[in-house]
């Protein structure tokens, strides 16, 4: 009889597309994945992977049976999820990565509602602007914000938000403003300095568009040190509404060529969204993922209706 473990490394190998990644999702070795799929193939009498040095392709009959593997998975992970819902309130640790602005706004407020609803559930957050794969570190999710990175990670999608440009009304006391994106060049531009935000800045608005490949007067190494670069007066910045934008309203910093935000070389609006390496999502994950969003609707974040 084929066990649920042979279909969970199966369906894990397909769709991470190695032996040795599905082993690290599953925590087991890669010896153990092999062994579970060569008896689950050995039971159905039937080759369901294509092995090659470099590559591990399903066969007709695995096309086939991945669709009911899965099936039988999710079914299975719905029924554990809702016994649990009835059982028992989350509890445990909850090991996940966000950027580290998230550290200032929205997130601590949220865990601290949950911690009190939950007593026995606990936090382990990793504060990085760097892309964290969860699998390598060990995480139950982990949030990310700008564009969702082509991957085989699981997505759930936050809130959507703008770029726009800020400074502060000392800077702008002291420097002028520029009129429109293509004065940026005479101004103090702040960048954050990890690698997948140097990029250009594309601009549009209703009438305009255009791409600035910038030099920055300064750089610094995380999203809250751009924005109290900003805030302090050291010059203009890239910034996401959901966080200048209550500062905007408390007359801290000011909005720059309103009219323009600042999109994916595609014309995309960012996103916060978090990503997972399984299908399964914790209940206890999603619970608090929930919340954010809702923080989020709450504070007049961007959110599409979904």
């Amino acid at each position: 009889m084929k066990s649920l473990w042979e279909l969970r490394v199966f369906c894990a190998v397909v769709e991470r597309k190695s032996f040795v990644a599905a082993a690290r999702q599953l925590g087991t070795s890669p010896s153990s994945v092999t062994r579970a799929v060569q008896a689950l193939e050995e039971e159905l009498g039937g080759s369901l992977l294509a092995r090659s040095q470099k590559q591990v392709n399903l066969t007709l009959a695995g096309e086939s049976y991945y669709v009911s593997a899965r099936k039988m998975l999710d079914l299975q992970e719905e029924a554990e999820d809702e016994l649990a819902a009835l059982s028992e309130a989350p509890r445990g640790l909850l090991r996940f990565s966000a950027p580290e602005a998230m550290s200032h706004a929205l997130l601590p407020p949220v865990l601290a509602r949950m911690a009190d609803a939950n007593p026995e559930l606990r936090f382990d957050v990793l504060y990085s602007d760097t892309i964290l794969d969860p699998i390598r570190e060990k995480l139950d999710f982990s949030i990310r914000g700008a564009f969702p990175a082509s991957s085989e990670l699981i997505g759930y999608p936050l809130w959507d938000y703008q770029r726009h440009l800020y400074a502060s009304p000392d800077y702008v006391a002291r420097h002028g403003a520029p009129q429109t994106p293509e004065q940026l060049p005479e101004h103090r531009v702040v960048i954050h300095s990890a690698p997948r935000v140097l990029k250009a800045w594309n601009f549009i608005s209703a009438g305009h568009q255009l791409s600035l490949n910038l030099t920055p007067w300064h750089r610094v190494s995380s999203g809250s040190a751009v924005l109290n670069a900003v805030l302090a007066g050291l010059g203009v910045a890239r910034l996401g509404d959901w966080l200048a934008e209550p500062l905007v309203r408390s007359g801290q910093l000011l909005r720059l060529c309103p009219d323009y935000r600042i999109v994916s070389s595609h014309g995309d609006n960012p996103q916060m969204h978090a990503v997972f390496a399984n299908r399964r999502i914790p209940r206890k994950a999603r619970l608090l993922l929930e919340a954010v969003r809702a923080a989020a609707r709450d504070a007049g974040h961007g959110l599409k209706a979904r």
